[in-house]
């Protein structure tokens, strides 16, 4: 007989009736779900440990990774044959700098091309038609064949995927970078990626389109129509889950408001005569990924699931409910503060991604919320994925997360909690008309209400920012781009190549481009990548292709706010104070008795007001109430904490209290621990407040910044 076997003789596998009544045992009559359930902000109950018995009766159980409904990834090979696109985000305004930055990335490891855009440029707009602001913010500045010439020269887009942030509408980047193509004698019909145009997702974060939203669906159609005949394997709708996830919405929220915009679109595209399967083969799905590890692994696999059942009930085949998954790192629970700690939140956000099946991938930069990334902090980005592919071998692995008695179990819990709010979005009349009633807006408001409590409590935790800070960090200075340069010297690029074309031959380009502009066909792209060869800019080819399309479309947008904003204010406050005064906001300790008996506290309160910028004056503590008072009122500080243990409270809090508001009034005295049987008596004594555990950290914090004039 094996070890093996001998060990499973000796040590039979407890049953969870025994495992039930071990764990009772040892919670003495305290309650099982309040002390060992979690629930989570999606309201799904996570229990401390999951059976097998837990996935009988999971309807997606049993099924192949590449098979319906593609719980297990759209692909039977996972990553081993076609690993994740490395698909690191470009952010860099001129385009003969962009092509420096991509040819440096491309032999550094990055494996598809992911441009982002600036305002101007999303808008349709040549530098002239835009505002200085506008004009290299958030991205490439592109409006000439000539730009991206010089943005992609030497890149082989035939065989580099293409990911390009394309805002409310593909059709004039498409159209420009085709026309290149076109010059160089590079078919379209190589092109792969995505021209990710998102038109409800732009509508949710900004507010309003610069289209009406019904030319929005005109041109997705035009260029959808174009690309099933020329450029076969390039998807030109996307759906983007970032707008919910940033402004605080849980995950079930995020991907019930994707799958609904992603059916309002197929819906749409219909309607202007395109099938099932030239439109859902074209979708794109990109989602935020945050740090609640398992519950992000659970959300993309639910997404397939959900995905394959609604493409299904369109009619859709078997390749059109493969979902293609996009996956960005969470910018919500980033923080400006130290914010090195990105790089390992990062890390389990990626690892998250591959777990859960993504096709594609951009790790942010730890200072991505500070600056335009440089080049160590983009390395180190990139790096995460290809140290989790190269050394840690995860494109050896077919659906790690298979058959984890847990995962599998949250995976259809997901599935089922967006599918309601899924078909509550449906009965409003689809997300469109959702977000003009502001439904959207208020899920995501009261989940992020939810949050903003839990982060003022602490017991969400950004490391460094609401608990642990670092008041000896130096802060990251942003690298300052001087915009109105820049944009005198795009519109003078720009200006110039206009006036070098012929115009003649470019009026008559143009005359053809406005003949087809309000025909659902694929003329429209055709005539407009001919007119950009004639010399046509991109906001020529927009003002053509919308002309007449006066309405707006208007919503309150989403409310997009970082977790750790709240905090970060406290400790910019009192940053800007230290620097006007020469010294931080100063805490002083009333340390009382040996150091045992109040390390505790004191080193609790120190953490508490870091946390706010203000600085703590050491001490070893005080054996007399007199010497504890002298050194207060010596120290100046305008706020003394008294620390100590819960015992010795009744004997040291009202006479040192009393002393104190007798010599100063103004002076807050706050107790740290909150010993319920005097309260009363020690605010009798002059006490102000108490700190524990329990305490609203923020609302204490600005309550005293705005007592010693650090805020207003």
């Amino acid at each position: 007989m094996s070890e093996h076997a001998r060990l499973l003789e000796m040590f039979h596998p407890p049953t969870y009736e025994e495992w039930r009544k071990e764990v009772d045992k040892q919670l003495k009559g305290a309650s099982f779900e309040k002390k060992l359930v979690k629930q989570t902000y999606e309201s799904i109950d996570i229990q401390p440990m999951y059976f097998e018995k837990d996935m009988s009766g999971l309807p997606h159980m049993g099924t192949f990774p590449g098979s319906s409904p593609f719980v297990r990834g759209a692909k039977a090979t996972g990553a081993v044959i076609n690993p994740w696109l490395i698909s690191q985000e470009i952010c860099c305004q001129d385009p003969v700098e962009f092509n420096n930055i991509i040819k440096h990335v491309i032999l550094r490891g990055q494996t598809a091309l992911n441009i982002l855009l600036d305002v101007a440029t999303l808008s349709g707009l040549n530098p002239a038609q835009s505002t200085q602001g506008d004009v290299g913010r958030g991205g490439l500045s592109i409006a000439t064949i000539d730009d991206v010439a010089k943005a992609l020269d030497g890149i082989d887009l035939g065989e580099l995927p293409l990911f390009l942030q394309a805002g409310a509408s593909g059709l004039a980047i498409t159209a420009l970078i085709c026309a290149y193509m076109r010059k160089n004698r590079i078919p379209t019909e190589k092109l792969t990626g995505c021209i990710a145009a998102d038109p409800l997702g732009v509508l949710s974060v900004n507010g309003t389109l610069p289209l009406s939203i019904e030319g929005a669906y005109r041109e997705m159609a035009q260029l959808t129509l174009w690309a099933k005949d020329n450029a076969p394997a390039l998807r030109t709708i996307a759906v983007f889950g970032q707008p919910y996830r940033d402004g605080g919405g849980n995950a079930v929220e995020e991907l019930a408001f994707v799958l609904a915009t992603a059916v309002e679109y197929i819906c749409e595209m219909q309607s202007r005569g395109l099938l099932i399967d030239d439109i859902a083969q074209r979708i794109a799905f990109s989602f935020s990924v945050g740090s609640d590890f398992f519950m992000e692994i659970a959300k993309l696999r639910a997404a397939r699931l959900l995905w394959d059942k609604i493409v299904g009930a369109f009619g859709g085949n078997n390749d059109s409910k493969r979902m293609f998954m996009h996956a960005r790192t969470s910018r919500w629970n980033k923080t400006v503060t130290d914010p090195y700690v990105n790089m390992l939140r990062v890390t389990t956000e990626a690892f998250s991604a591959i777990c859960g099946g993504c096709d594609s991938m951009h790790v942010g930069a730890f200072d991505e919320l500070i600056r335009q990334p440089d080049e160590f902090s983009g390395r180190i980005a990139r790096n995460v994925q290809i140290i989790l592919k190269n050394e840690s071998h995860f494109d050896k692995v077919i659906d790690p997360a298979g058959g984890c008695w847990y995962v599998e179990t949250i995976t259809d819990s997901v599935a089922k909690s967006v599918w309601k709010l899924f078909q509550e979005i449906e009965k409003k009349g689809g997300m469109f008309e959702a977000l003009k009633q502001g439904f959207p807006q208020e899920r995501i408001a009261e989940t992020y209400a939810k949050h903003k409590k839990n982060i003022a409590l602490r017991k969400d935790v950004f490391v460094g920012t609401n608990k642990y800070p670092n008041l000896l960090e130096k802060s990251l200075e942003p690298v300052q781009i001087d915009y109105n340069a820049f944009y005198e010297k795009r519109k003078s690029e720009v200006e110039e190549h206009i006036s070098s074309i012929d115009s003649q031959k470019l009026k008559a380009a143009s005359e053809r481009v406005d003949k087809v502009a309000g025909e659902i066909t694929s003329d429209l792209m055709e005539e407009a990548v001919c007119a950009n060869l004639s010399g046509a800019s991109l906001g020529q080819i927009t003002q053509i292709a919308r002309s007449g399309d006066s309405s707006e479309t208007t919503i309150d947008p989403i409310q997009i706010e970082r977790g750790a904003y709240m905090f970060e204010t406290l400790r910019r406050a009192a940053d800007a104070y230290a620097e006007k005064t020469g010294a931080r906001p100063k805490i002083f300790p009333a340390n009382m008795g040996p150091i045992p008996q109040h390390k505790a506290r004191t080193d609790f309160s120190r953490d508490f007001f870091s946390v706010g910028g203000f600085e703590i004056i050491d001490n070893d503590g005080f054996l007399d109430i007199d010497d504890a008072f002298n050194a207060a009122i010596k120290s100046g500080s305008k706020i003394v904490v008294i620390c100590s243990a819960d015992a010795a409270y009744p004997d040291i809090v009202p006479p040192l209290s009393k002393k104190i508001k007798a010599a100063n009034q103004d002076i807050t005295v706050i107790v740290a621990g909150y010993p319920k049987d005097y309260v009363d008596t020690f605010k009798k004594a002059g006490v102000d407040d108490f700190i524990h555990v329990r305490s609203n950290v923020y609302e204490i914090l600005i309550k005293l910044q705005k007592k010693l004039g650090i805020i207003l």
